[in-house]
């Protein structure tokens, strides 16, 4: 089970808060366009709307009046391999023993199968088919031996593995939870006396919050009547970032423990340039997270920037459709030329990855059928050559086109007259700083964990 989410949370002293989360996922929907769903609280008495659709589809204003309550989770989602259903979407509702649980996942465990088995051993009954009620059992669980939630919670990350920025609310309680590698962004706002919650700080703009801090990786925060106060039992472990966040996932408006997205994407275009220059008479990027890069190569070129492709912004990424026939289908909608740019010219076309390659081939030929002479495609990213087990839709090494093809192969497929990547060593330089921490297994194959054993089912087929 493959997910890349969003999350977002507001604890506020009164008033409703479900309208405030409403418009924070909208600020978040780019990180998932398939299912959404917020749970709110109201002295104890927890409801929770969740269906499939983006975030304005599914909610109304009928059905934000009855989200009652001065605390709120939200949550956007989508599914890749795992099922896409109403019952997984989240955030997720446990009752037992102790009261109420809510909770929304961001990332992926790396135990889920061997977790799974020993719980239902033991008698657990699953209703999703998703490695986060895994987590909301565990910390039920826990929480039935021990005085508190968070304490709950801290016992419960000794268990799980992988990635895991997490939002748990109970009765009286918000608690922001970022796994200790801190693979998945997670972020502290404030609008007045309200504490906010983010998966990207673009979202605490969204709502008018003013930035505190990033969740350390390891930290459990707890936001009560009584303030905030944290749990660093898991602190202090080996920090290891998501490098695509910064490449693909995160608004260029965000900031990520200390970088600017779109510092980090000027940047990858930058050297995108040095390393692999051409003569050309336009450079442009692939909306939306290529159009950055693309800027950046056009500085360190002096090549013209300028618009080659209109997106259609009522269409979702491509990327991260559930099956490549949707995929295809959206990318003929989602994508137009602009012939005047185009015709006649030499052109450099900056995106932020090639996966299976079928994407770039086709906007390739609709960049060519629209008058270009030459295209000349550059990638802000290295080859992918590994699936990736935290997160993101990295799939089977098979269909890795670059771990089937060379360079010239990929080239020649995609109909490009020439192709360059970012070298994989200039990763540390788009992030700004030197020895700056950060997880590029799915393009070197550098686990920060083992994520074989008691991994997803299906794991040890694709290494």
């Amino acid at each position: 089970m493959h997910e890349e989410c969003g999350i977002f949370g507001l604890f506020a002293l009164e008033g409703m808060a479900a309208p405030l989360v409403y418009q924070g996922l909208f600020a978040l929907q780019h990180r998932g366009q398939e299912s959404c769903g917020i749970a709110s609280n109201n002295l104890g008495q927890v409801q929770v709307y969740k269906d499939m659709g983006l975030v304005g589809e599914v909610f109304s204003e009928a059905v934000l009046d009855r989200l009652q309550g001065p605390v709120a989770i939200g949550h956007v989602r989508y599914a890749t391999t795992g099922e896409s259903c109403r019952e997984n979407a989240q955030p997720l509702l446990s009752r037992y023993s102790k009261g109420v649980l809510s909770l929304a996942h961001n990332g992926n465990l790396t135990n889920t199968c061997a977790l799974r088995q020993m719980l239902e051993q033991r008698g657990a009954i699953f209703q999703t088919t998703i490695d986060s009620e895994i987590i909301a059992y565990l910390i039920a669980r826990h929480r039935a031996s021990c005085d508190s939630v968070e304490e709950a919670i801290a016992r419960s990350m000794a268990q799980i593995r992988g990635a895991y920025s997490l939002l748990v609310m109970s009765r009286g309680k918000l608690m922001a939870v970022r796994d200790p590698l801190g693979i998945r962004p997670l972020c502290l706002g404030r609008i007045n006396d309200s504490i906010v919650i983010s998966s990207e700080s673009c979202a605490l703009d969204a709502v008018g919050a003013t930035w505190i801090r990033d969740v350390e990786p390891g930290e459990i925060v707890i936001v009560d009547r009584h303030g905030i106060r944290s749990l660093r039992t898991h602190c202090g472990q080996m920090v290891r970032h998501c490098i695509f966040e910064y490449i693909y996932f995160a608004r260029p408006d965000s900031h990520m423990d200390g970088v600017s997205v779109l510092a980090s994407r000027l940047a990858a275009g930058k050297l995108l340039a040095r390393q692999h220059p051409v003569e050309a008479d336009l450079v442009f990027g692939v909306p939306d997270s290529g159009t950055d890069a693309a800027l950046g190569y056009s500085m360190a070129s002096g090549i013209q920037y300028g618009k080659g492709l209109v997106k259609n912004n009522y269409v979702g990424r491509t990327f991260i459709k559930p099956t490549q026939q949707q995929r295809e289908a959206a990318v003929r909608i989602k994508l137009n030329p602009v012939r005047e740019n185009l015709a006649g010219r030499k052109v450099v076309m900056v995106d932020d990855s090639i996966v299976r390659g079928t994407t770039s081939k086709h906007i390739v030929h609709m960049i060519k059928a629209a008058g270009a002479t030459e295209v000349h495609v550059r990638i802000s990213a290295p080859p992918f050559l590994w699936p990736c087990y935290f997160g993101t839709d990295i799939p089977s090494q098979d269909e890795l086109t670059a771990r089937c093809h060379t360079l010239d192969e990929i080239r020649r497929n995609i109909g490009a007259d020439s192709l360059g990547f970012l070298a994989l060593d200039s990763l540390n330089d788009i992030l700004g700083t030197t020895g700056h921490p950060y997880c590029d297994a799915c393009f070197s194959g550098q686990y920060p964990l083992d994520v074989l054993q008691g991994a997803m089912p299906g794991a040890d087929e694709r290494t």
